[in-house]
């Protein structure tokens, strides 16, 4: 196995473990059983994208991901280096996000937003 094929294989790993976590600690937050989300998602398949924006001096000249919604039950980004860029959409406006290098921002999906709506 490839070195790049092992590290990514670790990451994923990695990154179900901490999802999984986040999962128990939400059903508990709300009151309910962990199993009752971790039986949802435990063995549901997992998409890995890498997606690099390197520093541009030219902000008007970046290209990024167009406006969507994680259908997903939870999206974990982890930032790199310290070019931001994410923004979310809160009240009708757009909000940046300022995260620290090496930080994990954890979007919760539309799967998860009807589930816990009041």
């Amino acid at each position: 196995m490839s070195g790049n094929r092992q590290s990514i294989d670790a990451y994923s790993s990695e990154t179900k473990s901490l999802a999984l976590c986040l999962f128990e600690f939400m059903a508990k937050a709300v009151g309910a059983k962990p199993e009752s989300l971790l039986g949802i998602f435990e063995e549901q398949p997992r998409g890995l994208r890498m997606t690099y924006y390197p520093p541009c001096l030219q902000s008007d000249k970046v290209m990024g991901i167009s406006p969507h919604s994680d259908v997903v039950g939870l999206t974990l980004l982890l930032q790199v280096n310290d070019v931001q860029g994410l923004q979310i959409k809160k009240d009708g406006k757009w909000l940046s996000v300022d995260a620290p290098n090496g930080a994990f921002i954890v979007n919760i999906g539309d799967t998860l937003e009807v589930p816990t709506e009041n």
